[in-house]
């Protein structure tokens, strides 16, 4: 069995890599292609959770489940929150043939999925970045939205300033674009083509009223039903894109806040991410309309990923 370690994961699974994976395990999913439940996640002592997401790739063989942990209080020690394994099966013979960190695979694909979805969505000349968040998730988003559009500047906001304003200036100098700490995120958000909400906000940080036309947004940071990154008349002004409209009518936490304040109904839905990348469904319509993405994040890409990196360390071996 091979296993595949977090440094290995973050050796050989670049954004360019990964990007082209999302979006074709996407709009394998949207089409029917694959398999997969809801993911389940059991409620532990002390805020933590434990997550299982069964799922296959049916047109390739490929099948697994990824196992995780969430305990946010790693973030401020410095580790990560989300830990645990992807682990994928012989389509033959049904055995277990890789396990490969969770952690690693999910912090690449998760921002992957939403530089996937940013080109489909957003203005072909979006060039400012916004980033609220400064964790691993804030980096991963800025590098792979550098991927799909040429990004001129960056400004990240986050609770703690200082942690904010040192993130900005690790950010740039790695990257050798410009990125400045905003003070608030209606001032980080002012101007802004492009928005990440990267957050593990309870209640809404970014509001409707604060967004100007043409704007773009991925809604990355809320996985579950109940805490909410962006408010409700963020979601009802929007033409809102998902990854699954069967997950985020049982866990899509900004939209079923909007539904329970009677804003919007399920019709709102505009389309699912794989329907838009397959032609089947329009996208951004006309250049002044506010287009929204809520990411939950599905198991069909951990395992493109996953077979991915498994092919890569048997050619390595090779």
């Amino acid at each position: 069995m091979k296993v595949i370690d977090a440094e290995t994961v973050r050796r050989r699974l670049s954004y360019a890599a990964c990007i082209p994976l999302v979006r074709a395990a996407m709009i394998a999913f949207s089409s029917g292609q694959t398999r997969q439940l809801l993911r389940s996640v059991i409620p532990l002592a002390d805020g933590h959770m434990f997550g299982i997401m069964p799922g296959a790739l049916a047109a390739d063989g490929v099948f697994g489940a990824k196992l995780v942990s969430v305990w946010p209080e790693n973030f401020a020690a410095g580790k990560p929150s989300h830990q645990g394994v992807v682990v994928l099966f012989d389509p033959v013979t049904g055995a277990p043939t890789c396990v490969a960190d969770a952690g690693a695979i999910t912090a690449i694909r998760t921002a992957a999925a939403s530089a996937v979805a940013t080109d489909a969505l957003a203005r072909p000349d979006a060039t400012r970045l916004t980033i609220l968040g400064y964790g691993e998730q804030a980096e991963g988003h800025v590098r792979a939205i550098a991927e799909i559009r040429p990004i001129t500047d960056v400004r990240v906001w986050g609770r703690d300033t200082s942690r904010a304003a040192d993130f900005a200036r690790r950010i740039a100098a790695e990257i050798q674009l410009p990125v400045a700490p905003a003070r608030s995120v209606e001032a980080a958000v002012d101007g802004a083509d492009i928005i990440c909400t990267c957050t593990n906000a309870a209640e809404p940080i970014l509001l409707g009223r604060w967004l100007e036309p043409g704007v773009h947004v991925n809604l990355v940071g809320s996985s579950v039903a109940g805490p909410s990154e962006a408010d409700e008349d963020l979601v009802a002004m929007s033409r809102f894109i998902v990854d699954s409209r069967a997950g985020v009518l049982a866990q899509g936490a900004e939209f079923l806040r909007a539904k329970a304040a009677g804003r919007v109904d399920e019709d709102h839905i505009a389309a699912e991410i794989g329907e838009v990348l397959a032609g089947s469904m329009p996208g951004r319509e006309r250049k002044p309309q506010i287009t929204a993405y809520k990411s939950l994040g599905h198991i069909v890409q951990d395992l493109a990923a996953t077979a991915y990196l498994a092919g890569a360390v048997d050619r390595s071996q090779a």
